[in-house]
């Protein structure tokens, strides 16, 4: 789901192998950020991993795009944030554009310091 999700996003294939991936979500994400699964029939069709400052992932598999799913694990990071919440999302990505900022993600800056080497907007959310 992550791995398809991302392509769709970007239309780039993706450079690490599955396994490479299944060790990253397992091992190296969880040390600084809670992974939340959002499951649909025990099929896996969202993932957020997050903290209480930062939005690492946010993906949801295009086949329950626009049912909300999004928006609750969002809501999920907004509620356990300390008030403010940055991510990252590739320029390319429209669809997440509109998603961040229709629920409430302003533009803080730009840049390309990320390994598929494309142009990224980083959004900040602050608690009112």
């Amino acid at each position: 789901m992550w791995r398809d999700s991302k392509f769709r996003a970007i239309g780039k294939k993706e450079m690490h192998s599955f396994e490479s991936h299944v060790n990253f979500l397992n091992q190296i994400l969880p040390r600084e950020f809670t992974v939340e699964l959002a499951t649909v029939a025990e099929k896996v069709v969202g993932m957020i991993a997050y903290n209480r400052s930062q939005i690492n992932q946010l993906y949801i598999h295009s086949g329950y795009q626009n049912t909300g799913i999004g928006k609750k694990l969002l809501d999920r990071a907004k509620e356990q944030s300390n008030g403010t919440l940055t991510l990252y999302t590739f320029e390319v990505n429209k669809i997440a554009q509109r998603f961040y900022e229709k629920n409430g993600f302003v533009s803080i800056g730009r840049g390309s310091d990320n390994e598929e080497n494309l142009t990224d907007i980083k959004y900040e959310w602050k608690a009112i």
